[in-house]
């Protein structure tokens, strides 16, 4: 590795220190043995079976074209993401390719164990002007320290059920989020609500903290201080909570579903709307009830509580969300890495991965093959270009993660009829106390 055994230790005390790699899968040798290259990915619990289809098409494409295996190892939630990335960096052996989530990029660059792509390196994977610019956002710091290679898009939206709008006299989703409860409220009624979405999903839950928050000003790290026990994170979460304890407009069921679960409700025509949704959840809804009577639309940019947005670039709709592709730099492969990267990068292969998964492609050529064919997607471009990053801090996962934890464990709460102020509070202050601990190892800041 290209890093120090003190930065390593470092970094093992930032992350965070959950349970081991939940599938049960522990590093190996440095960069797997007898011709076979090891790639981390995410599970994909809403297409178990067409993904392992796509893994093993994968892998008979690479074995024809270089003569080696792949073997894929997977995560099913971000603490587990987490955990095999220290795991890994501490021992110096574990997968060759990492598939990160957007926002576990930072993460992944400041440990310092992760290829740096130069001219020559972004010649190996195909050049980098074959990526859609926007998709690149996350990649790095700046030009010269990028080491994620963007490998899906997934702008969150919200998805909305035409025909129960028509019938309600609506035309199209409110550009204010108390716009949109105003309409989720008048579109609740028997067992039919207004917003679906999943309060016990893995990794959804707090970017609507990040969302609301963003919106009122409040962009969780700023410089070397943490804001997280804050009167704007306090209303997002209370704003969160009470669309299902509160203002019930949410099947009361959904504190336990995760968002395969919710999409499979709005896509059964039991729900007016699914929020933070992309569009990797079109398959599902074109197998359900609702198939030709959906429509896409960006979420709202007017935070709670106001009428017009912020004139300050609050007017956020989404992270910059998706996936990229990151090379180990302990691994022995890297020249194989390399010709993965490409090969699932490649436009034939990002058409293949967005027909079977909806994700949008970041190889540009195929992006604007799937722009040209399919025009309803044009909400989620503009989400796209209003999305934000989150921080480029190391220490943004552990921050992440308690952003969820306090999700997690108000989930008991929230099932019985609501989360109260003080243990909201209480919740608030620990979170606190964790995110800025870790942010002051991750900028040396006592």
């Amino acid at each position: 590795m290209n890093i120090t055994r003190r930065r390593v230790l470092s970094l093992a005390a930032t992350l965070a220190t959950t349970a081991l790699f939940a599938t049960g899968c522990a590093p190996g040798t440095a960069g797997g043995s007898g011709g076979t290259l090891r790639v981390l990915i995410g599970a994909n619990a809403k297409y178990g079976d067409k993904y392992k289809t796509w893994q093993r098409d994968v892998a008979e494409k690479f074995k024809q074209s270089t003569g080696a295996d792949l073997e894929f190892e997977t995560y099913a939630a971000a603490s587990d993401e987490l955990t095999t990335i220290q795991t890994s960096v501490v021992s110096g052996q574990g997968p060759d390719v990492y598939h990160i989530g957007s926002t576990f990029t930072p993460t992944a660059y400041s440990t310092g164990a992760f290829v740096k792509f130069d001219a020559a390196q972004w010649e190996k994977v195909g050049g980098r002007d074959r990526f859609v610019p926007a998709s690149l956002g996350i990649s790095g710091p700046d030009l010269d320290n990028e080491v994620g290679v963007p490998f899906t898009s997934r702008p969150y939206v919200l998805a909305y059920n035409t025909e129960i709008f028509e019938k309600a006299g609506l035309g199209k989703p409110a550009d204010t989020w108390d716009g949109l409860l105003a309409q989720a409220k008048k579109l609740t009624d028997g067992d039919t609500y207004g917003f679906a979405t999943g309060y016990a999903d893995n990794f959804s839950p707090w970017k609507f903290i990040w969302t609301l928050a963003n919106q009122l000003g409040n962009t969780i790290v700023d410089g070397t201080v943490v804001r997280v026990d804050d009167p704007a994170v306090q209303s997002a979460y209370e704003t969160y909570f009470g669309w299902l304890s509160k203002d019930q407009v949410i099947n009361p069921a959904a504190a336990g579903w995760n968002d395969a679960q919710a999409a499979v409700d709005f896509a059964a025509g039991k729900s007016a709307m699914m929020l933070m949704t992309t569009v990797n959840a079109t398959p599902t809804f074109e197998e359900g009830a609702i198939k030709g009577k959906y429509a896409f639309a960006t979420m709202p940019t007017v935070a709670p509580g106001q009428t017009a947005p912020a004139v300050d670039g609050r007017d956020v709709t989404s992270i910059i969300s998706g996936d990229n592709l990151a090379i180990a730099d302990y691994s022995q492969k890297k020249d194989l890495a390399a010709e993965y990267v490409k090969l699932v990068t490649s436009e034939e292969e990002q058409l293949k991965y967005n027909k079977l998964f909806g994700d949008l492609p970041t190889n540009a050529a195929a992006a604007k093959k799937v722009q040209d064919s399919l025009p309803s997607l044009a909400p989620l471009l503009a989400s796209a270009e209003k999305s934000k990053s989150t921080p480029f801090t190391g220490a943004w996962g552990d921050i992440q993660l308690a952003l969820t934890n306090i999700v997690v464990q108000s989930r008991q709460d929230l099932a019985k009829g609501g989360v109260s102020e003080s243990a909201l509070k209480s919740a608030l202050e620990k979170a606190q106390q964790e995110s800025q601990a870790s942010l002051n190892r991750a900028t040396g800041t006592k």
